[in-house]
């Protein structure tokens, strides 16, 4: 399976989230911010779909 660059983006963005979360317990507006953009990325691929050249 052939990731694309908004589904990569996205687990990037929801990976960052879920560890700074865990580890530093922080609950600021940025960390939720990742989540939020990590989450738009992802439903923009799933609308998009897998382009092929």
């Amino acid at each position: 399976m052939r990731f694309g660059p908004f589904l990569g983006i996205a687990l990037l963005l929801l990976f960052v989230w879920v560890l700074s979360f865990v580890l530093f317990h922080v609950a600021s507006g940025l960390i939720h911010l990742l989540l939020l953009f990590a989450v738009i990325s992802f439903v923009v691929h799933l609308f998009t779909g897998a382009r092929t050249a």
